[in-house]
């Protein structure tokens, strides 16, 4: 299966951060210099892996940048630790994002946990089947279904990973069995991680979309996998938002 990324930038004026933002970015650079060497993570990759550059990256840490949700969700999942870790603020501001998208859609938040809400998982083929104008399955037909309290923008379903094309040696690595929240409202960027529908394929495929110049490839994030050229006979999917992997 293949994902593409997303890119986040932050070419804004520069403005002077709050003593609060200073104090989230300390925090943010105290966890990544405490975990950078057992996760096996650098600046470099957590560049690529978000789509924007290194010099942003060190813009960010070093309380230059302001963090954003989006960034600041980035930081998190790679550092895999929570955003309330290091920006208690932000946090709350997903907390509460979440909050209003549904009455009945619940987050993990300040110690307090309450069920998020359920997505079905389905097959490569089933989620190729989304590119078309009917849904390819009715609720009684989906055996699985997983929780997740992501910040969700439309319609969304869960894969699991067949395959080792997303496992890669160092860095970010979906390894076969992970299960990937995909979002069909969000916009796919540089850098994502989607899911994809080639037109000569009945099957979904989960890669990361690169964007160079005008032309735009899926690459797993194995490097003995090659770019795949797309143009007109690809179709994205959705991008994906959060893995989970169960053990039993």
């Amino acid at each position: 299966m293949n994902i593409s990324g997303i890119t986040m930038q932050g070419m804004e004026p520069k403005k002077t951060l709050t003593t609060e933002q200073l104090e989230d970015a300390a925090r943010l650079k105290a966890l990544y210099e405490s975990k950078k060497k057992s996760l096996g993570i650098t600046q470099y990759t957590i560049a690529d892996d978000l789509g924007i550059t290194q010099g942003a990256v060190g813009h960010y840490l070093n309380g230059r940048n302001a963090l954003n949700v989006d960034v600041a969700s980035g930081f998190a999942r790679l550092l895999q630790v929570s955003i309330s870790d290091f920006s208690p603020s932000i946090a709350a501001k997903v907390a509460a994002q979440a909050e209003s998208l549904s009455g009945e859609s619940n987050v993990k938040y300040a110690g307090e946990y309450r069920a998020g809400r359920r997505y079905p998982v389905l097959s490569s083929i089933q989620a190729g089947s989304w590119c078309e104008a009917c849904e390819p399955y009715t609720l009684k037909d989906i055996d699985l279904w997983l929780e997740s309290d992501a910040h969700i923008q439309g319609d969304a379903f869960w894969l699991e990973v067949e395959g080792d094309s997303m496992t890669a040696p160092v860095g970010l690595s979906v390894p076969e069995g992970t299960f990937v929240l995909f979002d069909t409202g969000r916009e796919p960027i540089n850098g994502s991680l989607v899911i994809a529908k080639l037109s000569d394929s009945n099957e979904a495929t989960f890669k990361k979309l690169i964007i160079d110049g005008g032309q735009k490839y899926l690459k797993g994030l194995n490097p003995a996998w090659p770019l795949i050229p797309v143009n007109g006979n690809c179709k994205t999917i959705g991008v994906a938002v959060e893995t989970k992997l169960r053990l039993v």
